[in-house]
């Protein structure tokens, strides 16, 4: 008989205790971000550089006509400004504007009207000689012509500080005819001033000023601008020169340009009847003036 097995059935029994629920934990809300400005790139300016004055004569009737008529510090920089706006649009190098760190006017008894060196420093530091028998000798009538005289000067003479010249192989008349070219810009042009066809397109000064302002408005704001800045070049080349810029060589320019002037009414003039030039006063001194000009732009 076989044994009996005994069953024992365990029967497990689970306790549930009342144990406290967890808190959750807090959600922080994300602080607000206030975003990061973007600082914009600061817009390119004009290089700056000092401007000093000089008079070698108070005493002289020039001084006191100069000084009852202008606000030295603010017509040399209100020069420069004219200058480089008219000449170049800035950048973030400005490598492209002549690095000049100094100006400096003297007026002074001399028979030269005005002219711009390297000071004995070094060549970025100018000097404008502005003569004061020359201003002494400035109508007075109408009453903003003495004015307008010395600062058409200022700003002629300040392109000397400022512009290129293929290091001096450019020629004069380019040279002095972009600095009227920005005095005329400048609102500055005495009454004297006209436009004529007779003669070359370098013939400097007013002459090649208006030729250039020609060219300016008839190819294009920024035209000078062109001509000044492709003159950074070593050497100058009349034909690569003018043909590169414009794809005309610069005489049929200038064919172009005197075929919208009238017939020049100076030619019946005599001479004792025209008005003295400022130009032509410069150019009297002869070699004189032009190793200054040379030396400006050495």
């Amino acid at each position: 008989m076989s044994p009996a097995v005994e069953t024992t059935t365990t029967t497990s029994t689970t306790t549930k205790t009342n144990e406290p629920t967890p808190s959750p934990i807090p959600v922080h809300p994300s602080p607000k971000t206030t975003p990061v400005a973007q600082r914009p790139h600061p817009k390119p300016g004009y290089p700056t550089c000092k401007l000093r004055f000089e008079c070698r004569d108070l005493n002289h009737e020039g001084a006191a006509i100069f000084f009852s008529n202008n606000n030295i510090s603010q017509d040399l920089l209100a020069a420069v400004t004219a200058v480089l706006s008219t000449l170049y649009k800035p950048s973030q190098s400005n490598s492209h504007i002549p690095g000049t760190r100094s100006v400096t006017l003297v007026l002074r008894d001399m028979e030269t009207l005005a002219y711009t060196i390297g000071s004995e420093l070094d060549s970025d530091h100018k000097e404008i000689h502005f003569s004061l028998d020359y201003i002494s000798n400035i109508p007075a009538e109408p009453q903003s012509r003495r004015r307008d005289e010395i600062q058409g000067v200022l700003v002629h003479e300040m392109v000397h500080c400022w512009q290129w010249a293929c290091d001096g192989t450019a020629p004069g008349g380019l040279i002095e005819g972009i600095a009227d070219y920005v005095r005329l810009k400048a609102g500055l042009s005495p009454p004297h001033w006209k436009k004529e066809k007779k003669g070359n397109w370098d013939g400097g000064y007013q002459h090649t000023g208006y030729f250039l302002d020609w060219i300016e408005g008839s190819y294009g704001d920024g035209s000078v601008r062109r001509v000044n800045e492709a003159l950074m070049k070593k050497r100058y080349d009349e034909e690569v020169f003018w043909m590169g810029l414009f794809g005309k060589h610069v005489k049929e320019l200038w064919d172009e340009y005197c075929k919208t002037l009238p017939e020049d009414e100076s030619t019946m003039e005599k001479e004792d009847e025209k008005e003295p030039d400022d130009g032509v006063m410069v150019e009297q001194v002869g070699q004189k003036t032009k190793d200054h000009l040379e030396k400006v732009l050495d």
